[in-house]
């Protein structure tokens, strides 16, 4: 009897999608992952927390920030239920009553992948809120003491890394994930792309050519150019820090896991090569 396949981690993969989209703000943006809210097993997905609150955003799933934005994120097999909308809206309460926070300086976000068409249909017969398309994608919900969005990941047009967390990607969105990973440091994509590659196995191997052969992450970095652009990365280092011996160290590390950001820190190490001693420059 043949083992079923194991879950896809999407929440990890979630956490690191919404850091890439957010890049260029990551100076003054927090992420906290699982928070708990009290002893019981009550978690919120994502926190993001803003220093200054007052600074704006201009990326468009994060102009409604504020001091302190509660993100609740559904996997592609979830879909955003009523009941599901209103216990992350109790979270959000639950933790400003406990952390002492003004509803004013906080902001909710649910994201999904699924267009919630009852969601929307039931907030709306309820009465309990008034749903507005503000931008292709992302939903304002009114009616609430605290700015609250829904996000339909798969109708963003400039979010490739959240369009990104589903199965069934094409080609050219798929490409475009493996060449951006290119400028970023691997330590910042583990679980985004295992998640992606897992979920989209045909379209991986369309994308690297590799035919019938069962793929490993290994391989698909290989041939996506990933691993060689990382090593090149390594090698500058090494070279900036002690010519040929220390580059190669740097490769060496970089293959055994260490990131970039690490070696940068190791000149000590790196500048004395593997056999202890300065190589002549």
């Amino acid at each position: 009897m043949a083992s079923s396949p194991s879950p896809i981690p999407w929440h990890p993969a979630f956490v690191q999608a919404m850091q890439l989209e957010l890049e260029p703000f990551l100076p003054s943006l927090q992420f906290l992952s699982e928070v708990q809210l009290s002893s019981e097993p009550l978690r919120i997905d994502l926190l993001i927390i803003k220093k200054p609150s007052s600074l704006p955003i201009t990326k468009n799933i994060a102009r409604l920030f504020k001091g302190v934005n509660i993100i609740e994120y559904k996997s592609p097999a979830d879909s955003i239920s009523l009941h599901s909308f209103y216990k992350t809206l109790g979270y959000t309460f639950l933790y400003a009553a406990l952390h002492k926070v003004d509803l004013n300086d906080m902001t909710l976000s649910i994201i999904g992948n699924r267009h919630p068409r009852k969601l929307f249909r039931q907030l709306q017969k309820g009465g309990d809120g008034m749903v507005v398309e503000r931008e292709r994608g992302i939903y304002k919900v009114q009616g609430y003491p605290l700015p609250v969005q829904v996000i339909e990941g798969r109708r963003l047009t400039e979010n490739l890394w959240l369009r990104g967390l589903e199965g069934g990607l094409n080609v050219e969105v798929l490409g475009a994930i493996l060449e951006e990973s290119k400028k970023r440091d691997r330590d910042r994509l583990g679980a985004y792309l295992h998640a992606v590659l897992e979920a989209n196995p045909k379209t991986v191997k369309e994308v690297t050519g590799m035919g019938k052969k069962k793929l490993t992450l290994t391989d698909v970095l290989v041939e996506s150019g990933l691993t060689a652009e990382w090593e090149k990365r390594g090698e500058a280092i090494g070279k900036a820090q002690g010519g040929k011996a220390a580059w190669e160290m740097a490769i060496s590390l970089l293959k055994q896991g260490y990131t970039v950001e690490q070696l940068e820190k190791m000149d000590p190490l790196i500048s004395t090569g593997p056999g202890g001693s300065r190589p002549s420059k």
